[in-house]
């Protein structure tokens, strides 16, 4: 995603407020790398030009760059280490916050009031190229339907990174619409948002992580803008520029994963249905699956783990014909209806080793939840 560019550094001295810079090192902290084995993936690059403070941070897979205000007496590079900096700028006291960055002593000094810091730098020739947002044509989204879709899928990604197509979330425009999907190859989550305005012809499988670190961004507001270039994809918000790479692979085909009839369909009330999951689900630990009994008019959920106890409790529900039991992980069947907004949710069923989905009325989201095979 990044390439190396190499770079000589130079001194830089500024003043800039206490707060804003607190609160853009730690929107670019984000991107730190957790590998100690790479110590320049964990610094935050500092850059002085004009009358801005850049920063930057990147893990090679995800980058972010963000900027604030600042009384520039001399541009100027610096690499600190960064989770050092996100702590040291956290409790700095209530005044004007000064850096200063000596390349002959390889520190950088933080002054804020009282309190004087002296942090050693990395080499800025070391500190990868971040990829030039302006390279990118970017198209005005919609923040909230991207936001809000993301959020709704991303639950069903796999935090497997052996499988890193399913770590992934399918992105897709169509024509008025907005696409995506996420599947651990346990569960599956589709969402479909209708979009107004031009859209950018993209299909791509994009981390699920970085469409979390955007949704933390963007809860401040402000305009966010999408585009691709090459193997990337650029998003921009409020000033805050997070790009990260796109997956390579196939993602499964969801459409074909979506059974197109159901031998039962009941809607029932969503929180009621829901609090006695929670509560059933206390009692399901060690991988033990919760029981789901439908009966003649009545749902009865139980679960129960050896050597702890076991629960059960019933609602009514409108269904008719055969008793039907079938199991299901209890955090995955929580997600689900927790996932649906709507006052009722629907249970889709087909037979007990079949795969149940969960959506809800007027609502352009479905989850597909595999079932467990329950013991005789």
């Amino acid at each position: 995603m990044v390439e190396v560019d190499v770079e000589t550094g130079t001194g830089l001295r500024l003043t800039c407020d206490r707060d804003a810079f607190a609160h853009q090192v730690s929107v670019v902290s984000r991107a730190l790398s957790m590998r100690s084995t790479v110590q320049i993936l964990s610094g935050i690059l500092l850059e002085a030009t004009g009358d801005r403070l850049a920063l930057a941070a990147t893990d090679m897979e995800l980058s972010l760059q963000s900027s604030l205000e600042a009384s520039v007496d001399e541009p100027g590079k610096a690499v600190v280490p960064g989770r050092l900096l996100v702590e040291l700028a956290r409790l700095l006291p209530n005044s004007a916050v000064s850096v200063a960055h000596r390349p002959e002593d390889a520190v950088v000094e933080v002054t804020c009031g009282s309190a004087h810091y002296r942090l050693h730098t990395y080499g800025v020739e070391d500190f990868p190229r971040l990829p030039d947002p302006g390279a990118a044509g970017l198209y005005a989204i919609d923040r909230e339907a991207l936001i809000d879709t993301a959020v709704k899928v991303s639950r069903s990604a796999s935090r497997d990174e052996s499988r890193p197509v399913l770590t992934g979330i399918l992105v897709r425009f169509e024509q008025g619409k907005l696409v995506m999907a996420a599947t651990d190859s346990y569960r599956l989550s589709v969402k479909e948002t209708p979009l107004e305005g031009e859209a950018p012809e993209l299909e791509a499988i994009v981390p699920a992580r970085a469409l979390g670190e955007l949704a933390r961004i963007a809860q401040g507001g402000g305009d966010l803008k999408l585009g691709v270039h090459e193997n990337q994809v650029v998003f921009t918000i409020d000033g805050t520029v997070l790009t990260t790479r796109r997956i390579d692979g196939q993602f499964p085909n969801y459409s074909q994963l979506l059974p197109e009839s159901f031998e039962h369909e009941l809607a029932v009330p969503r929180d009621e249905v829901l609090d006695v999951v929670r509560r059933m689900a206390v009692m399901s630990q060690r991988n033990s699956p919760l029981r789901l009994r439908f009966a003649e008019g009545e749902l009865t959920i139980s679960a129960q783990t050896p050597d702890l106890g076991e629960a059960r409790e019933s609602m009514p529900v409108p269904f008719s014909g055969e008793p039907l039991e079938i199991g299901f992980n209890p955090n995955f069947l929580r997600d689900g209806i927790e996932s649906v907004e709507s006052d009722e949710v629907r249970f889709k069923l087909i037979s007990p080793l079949r795969p149940c989905v969960i959506d809800a009325e007027g609502e352009d989201f479905r989850y597909l939840l595999m079932p467990i095979r329950l013991p005789d």
